[in-house]
């Protein structure tokens, strides 16, 4: 099914409808696969990152324009070094062979057909665990074709609130399009599954940035997840927004959330019953977690 649209994409709810290989997409991504980086991550939540690490690798573009982005570099411009689905392959093998606990896709929508090819190539030497790490705005059809070869969803919930979403990711219909596809990554991998040293092995991990002056928007968000999902999915309530220069003409985000607006949150979730849920503690909020795209592991030496 996905392949048709490979003059006509339609990979994500934007549904641009752009031949992708005469012009960039939405995304700001022609057909070819693009890739800024490849390494252990260790920053992940911990049933992810472990000790060694989780085999991390950035694409480039995205669906979204979150006007507060800390990837900017690499999601908003067709940055990052061309690759082909042979190499993403040998990045998949290369990560195992490093120690990575397991395979991290980050913002992995616009290339589908690329990530497939790729697994098909590696399916017989990959042993660890399929990460699909992405923004929550994703066609609930399209990821029916991953199925079998997704262990972990690992989305966003950004926005409960349609004006939020419009606001500050150019996307009004965000919430409804992210409850579509939270039920289609579920109905794939089902509860949650650890491995003896705590690392998922299968099932859903929902993150939650909230943003500042937006508690409301956050305590919907989890309300939503734990009344619709109980504990069948993990939750990630992080505090780590950092606002970046380019958030100055919104000054009610243009500030790190409040020890006050995360104590408030994390309470909301705690007395609603929610169990499974990762959070943060100390300076999480800091420029020095965004990685350097430099083509570490990409390029092949």
């Amino acid at each position: 099914m996905v392949y048709k649209y490979n003059k006509k994409c339609m990979f994500c709810p934007r549904k641009c409808g752009i031949d992708r290989s005469k012009t960039l997409g939405y995304c700001g991504q022609s057909d070819r696969l693009y890739a800024a980086k490849a390494y252990l991550h260790m920053w992940e939540e911990p049933c992810i990152s472990g000790t060694n690490g989780s085999g991390t690798i950035f694409f480039s573009g995205c669906n979204l324009r979150c006007v507060y982005c800390q990837n900017r570099e690499i999601t908003a411009k067709h940055g990052g070094f061309e690759i082909t689905a042979e190499r993403l392959a040998e990045i998949f093998l290369e990560q195992q062979s490093n120690g990575a606990h397991n395979i991290n896709l980050v913002t992995p929508t616009h290339y589908v057909p690329h990530i497939i090819t790729a697994l098909d190539i590696a399916r017989d030497k990959l042993k660890i665990p399929v990460i699909y790490n992405c923004g929550g705005y994703e066609d609930a059809e399209v990821l029916k074709v991953l199925e079998g070869y997704i262990d972990v969803y690992l989305p966003d919930f950004k926005y409960a609130d349609n004006n939020i979403a419009e606001k500050y990711s150019y996307a009004r219909d965000y919430p409804e399009i992210v409850k579509a596809a939270l039920a289609e990554m579920e109905r794939q991998t089902g509860k949650c599954a650890f491995d003896e040293n705590g690392l998922i092995q299968k099932g859903v991990i929902v993150r939650h940035l909230i943003l500042p002056s937006y508690t409301d928007n956050s305590k919907s968000v989890i309300e939503y997840l734990y009344k619709t999902y109980g504990h069948s999915i993990y939750m990630s309530i992080m505090n780590q927004y950092t606002p970046m220069e380019y958030v100055r003409n919104y000054p009610e985000i243009n500030r790190k959330v409040t020890a006050d607006e995360y104590d408030e949150i994390l309470d909301f979730a705690v007395n609603i019953g929610v169990e499974n849920a990762f959070i943060q503690e100390g300076g999480t909020a800091s420029k020095s977690f965004i990685p350097i795209f430099d083509g570490e592991g990409i390029i092949k030496k």
